[in-house]
């Protein structure tokens, strides 16, 4: 099971967000690779506690869910919704500078593996221990690069 603690895992990421260019199409869903990537930088936020969302947690969704979507080996699916508070569709973002961005990716992603995330709460899994932080930053990444081809 790839992770961010690992570091040819964390390196496998890195060299596909530095693959990611602005024309890149997504394959699925609304955003484009602008948004796609500040998704991502605004997404670390939550397990760094620097940003909260609104709760969407059900017991089922903090159990089975959870041990699915981290430990079943296969892709996230399509078009699961994406909290108003990280949706840059819906705070209006379209473009910026891209480079910035992925700097802000690469950051935060290496700031995520050094962090102390044990219990922080997930707005759908609830408190997530280090290894699970570490799975979903690699799982959420990996979807979102899949979405656009990388």
């Amino acid at each position: 099971m790839r992770t961010l603690a690992a570091k040819p895992d964390f390196q496998l990421l890195a060299s596909r967000i530095a693959a990611v260019t602005p024309n890149d199409q997504a394959r699925w869903g609304r955003m484009n690779a602008y948004q796609m990537l500040r998704h991502l930088a605004d997404a670390f936020l939550i397990p760094l506690g620097e940003t909260k969302l609104s709760e969407e947690t059900s017991l089922f969704r903090r159990t089975l869910l959870k041990w699915g979507a981290f430990w079943v080996p296969t892709p996230w699916p399509k078009g699961f919704p994406t909290p108003p508070e990280i949706d840059q569709c819906r705070l209006g973002i379209v473009n910026g500078d891209f480079e910035t961005a992925r700097q802000q990716v690469l950051a935060r992603l290496t700031q995520l593996r050094s962090a102390r995330a044990e219990g922080v709460h997930h707005h759908i899994f609830g408190a997530l221990t280090q290894k699970e932080w570490m799975r979903w930053g690699w799982l959420h990444t990996d979807h979102h690069l899949r979405q656009f081809g990388r």
